[in-house]
């Protein structure tokens, strides 16, 4: 690497022209600029100017360190115009978190983007694991997940809490469903759905429920949104977040089967430990604390 005091002033000399000129605007000394201009010469390991009575030309490698003083120098200014603007409004947010709660958080986000042209923001629904892996790999600014990380490169906020459901058609609202009702609808699975079974299920009907291998499936989906979409035409039974039925269109046709015992998630906003947020991305934590209070 350069020294970035030498590169400096040898570019400053190669825009004026001139040691005297380079040593007033840089308030040194003439001798100052030339031991300067030694020094990085001896750096790169090439003369970088070539003198013509009291001026210079550039030599082809001067050049090239010219070239990259001013980038260097272009870099610099833009790294201040954001450390001095930190627009809330504009630049990149890149969120993770489960299926049902990007289907709860979007509509918020999507209200900030139609007032923030120059705002990008990524949101990507994945699975718990994933959200924690992104965070630590520096793919997420912020991820929402179902418990304290409890990393040490990570750190989170408690934002509320969030029931896990078992969803029934409609039709059977008010109907406590024993373990042999929901055998006979069958189970509409989806990535999360086994872990959510062997969680609620096994809460709630821990001496017949035989684990999630064995439940028998009448369907997969892997699109959140198209999850209780069966159910709703009276086909099996699924379990999902609570926020997994608000956003669902025709959530009318669903029942949240009442059950003995009920579960609820914690939800934790998390981001890289010691990292100081943007005003953008203080701005998208209010905006997924906003979204996390609708479940209350």
């Amino acid at each position: 690497m350069l020294n970035s005091k030498w590169l400096e002033t040898f570019t400053t000399l190669c825009e004026t022209g001139h040691f005297t000129h380079a040593a007033d605007r840089l308030n040194m000394t003439q001798p100052g600029v030339s031991q300067h201009l030694a020094k990085i010469e001896a750096q790169v390991g090439q003369s970088l100017i070539t003198r013509q009575g009291k001026g210079f030309i550039l030599t082809p490698v001067g050049e090239a360190v010219f070239a990259l003083g001013r980038s260097r120098r272009a870099e610099e200014k833009r790294l201040r115009e954001v450390i001095e603007t930190d627009d809330r409004d504009a630049g990149e947010v890149r969120i993770a978190c489960s299926g049902s709660f990007a289907g709860l958080l979007y509509p918020v986000l999507l209200r900030w983007m139609r007032a923030a042209p120059d705002l990008v923001i990524h949101l990507e629904a994945a699975p718990q694991a994933d959200v924690r892996a992104g965070l630590l790999e520096d793919r997420f600014d912020l991820g929402v997940l179902g418990a304290d990380p409890g990393h040490p490169r990570l750190e989170a906020q408690h934002l509320g809490r969030e029931e896990l459901c078992l969803i029934l058609p409609a039709e059977a609202s008010g109907v406590a469903p024993t373990f042999a009702d929901l055998d006979a609808r069958g189970f509409i699975a989806h990535p999360d759905g086994y872990a959510y079974a062997d969680d609620l299920l096994n809460l709630n009907f821990p001496d017949a429920y035989p684990g999630a291998d064995r439940l028998r499936v009448r369907a997969f989906v892997n699109q959140i949104g198209q999850i209780p979409a069966p159910v709703a035409q009276g086909i099996g039974y699924t379990l999902l977040p609570r926020s997994g039925v608000e956003v669902f269109n025709r959530k009318e046709l669903l029942t949240v089967a009442q059950l003995p015992r009920r579960r609820w998630h914690d939800l934790w906003l998390a981001h890289r430990h010691r990292r100081s947020l943007s005003a953008r991305l203080l701005h998208a934590s209010r905006l997924i604390g906003e979204a996390a209070a609708l479940l209350k």
